[in-house]
């Protein structure tokens, strides 16, 4: 049959123009742009965990599949992030929420979001005469973070319930994390208060813990080890990119649960941290699962809330600034938290 055959239908004889405009069509189609990926700055520490979650989200293009873009700034120190961020050269930082409830009580729109429950401990040497906290009584104890630091302020608060003054009856030095931790090595200090990270190092060389944070909070009331250290962002960010924020989470969760499920991905990072043994690698791998925030948010904030009166009254404004109580919009809420 021709198309030109009188007996060939209207619809028939229309037949190639059709499929010529269908293929224009699917042309057009194909040689418009993508969508563009919503951009989100990230101010990140080279050294910390969470540049390992980025590296992971970059390597299973998590972030590709949930349309984001991620732009990846790394800095030296955590101070420098807080300054990107109130710089609006970032959109994400990581830090406390003792920090955020300040700034919002100076008038900021910072908040939260629950990142890490891990915490640090009180580490001895192997063998130490030294059994619980009343044994530090004039014994030399390092302490990591400055007079300031949150687990230094709650250890002192956990150990007055007792009668105990850790800090007055204790020669306390204070340093960086690495400094003090080779002082306990190297035997000029009898016990160290580090942050979890450098706790695992000490105990995968034979030193002990001597009492852990997360006990240390319980005695101080919280149900649960708090997360202290969160995602903190603008909320002018989540009122400009309603869902924004949401996708970036999501995608960070699922960053976390293939960290939790997959052998692989700690044999890559093993000498990325400086771990040579497998035991250590282990108890690495543990910490940061058992860090992993896994409440509702609710349960988060009651916490803190209860952490933050002992903080403040330990550490009074240079620490908390002029708010009595943990700033209202401290802890930010997704959907699926509301």
């Amino acid at each position: 049959m021709h198309i030109n055959d009188p007996y060939v239908s209207p619809l028939a004889r229309r037949s190639p123009l059709i499929t010529l405009a269908k293929a224009a069509a699917i042309w057009l189609i194909m040689s418009l742009p993508a969508a563009a990926a919503d951009r989100i700055r990230i101010a990140v520490q080279k050294t910390g965990t969470f540049a390992w979650e980025l590296a992971i989200i970059k390597e299973h293009g998590l972030d590709k599949q949930a349309g984001l873009d991620l732009e990846i700034t790394q800095f030296a120190s955590p101070e420098a992030e807080k300054i990107a961020l109130q710089g609006n050269s970032a959109d994400v930082i990581l830090s406390d929420w003792l920090w955020v409830s300040r700034e919002r009580s100076l008038g900021s729109e910072l908040t939260f979001y629950p990142y890490s429950a891990a915490l640090g401990a009180v580490v001895v040497p192997a063998g130490s005469p030294i059994k619980d906290l009343s044994d530090l009584r004039a014994k030399k104890f390092a302490v990591a973070g400055g007079p300031l630091d949150k687990s230094w302020l709650l250890l002192q608060a956990a150990a007055k319930q007792s009668g105990f003054d850790i800090k007055s009856q204790t020669e306390v030095l204070y340093g960086a994390p690495a400094l003090l931790s080779a002082k306990l090595v190297q035997g000029e200090a009898d016990a160290n208060l580090n942050f979890w990270n450098f706790c695992v190092d000490l105990e995968s060389r034979g030193f002990q813990r001597l009492i852990g944070m997360d006990a240390v909070e319980k005695e101080l009331g919280v149900k649960a080890p708090v997360a202290m250290l969160g995602y903190v962002f603008n909320e002018s960010f989540t009122k400009e990119h309603p869902a924004v924020m949401e996708r970036f989470l999501k995608t960070a969760r699922e960053a976390k649960t293939i960290l939790a499920q997959t052998d692989e991905e700690w044999q890559k990072l093993a000498p990325r941290i400086g771990i040579k043994s497998e035991a250590e690698l282990a108890l690495y791998r543990q910490r940061y699962l058992d860090g992993i925030p896994h409440r509702p948010i609710a349960d988060e904030e009651a916490d803190a809330k209860l952490l933050y009166h002992i903080l403040a009254k330990a550490g009074g404004p240079e620490l908390v600034g002029p708010a009595a109580e943990l700033a209202s919009g401290t802890f930010f809420k997704t959907q699926a938290d509301n």
